[in-house]
């Protein structure tokens, strides 16, 4: 069975998943270097007001990330 994937954007509030890979390459060596590596789990945890930024806990912390960013990673909702 295959993999669905949805993009970081698209989760809902509370909602959590595993990072899977990026479509961005500079992006995600930005993405990299705050400790987003695939393998390791990220929940939603804030949106802004008027929709962005969002706010995301990653690596044992929080993480604030443009649409346009959270768009170029591909997550697995658990």
């Amino acid at each position: 069975m295959a993999k669905v994937l949805k993009n970081l954007a698209e989760l809902k509030i509370g909602q959590s998943a595993i990072i899977d890979s990026f479509t961005d390459k500079e992006m995600a060596l930005k993405l990299l270097e705050m400790g987003c590596t695939p393998g390791e789990v990220v929940k939603l945890d804030r949106i802004a007001p008027f929709g962005d930024p969002i706010a995301i806990s990653v690596a044992g912390y929080l993480l604030s990330l443009r649409k346009a960013e959270a768009s170029t990673v591909l997550v697995s909702p658990i």
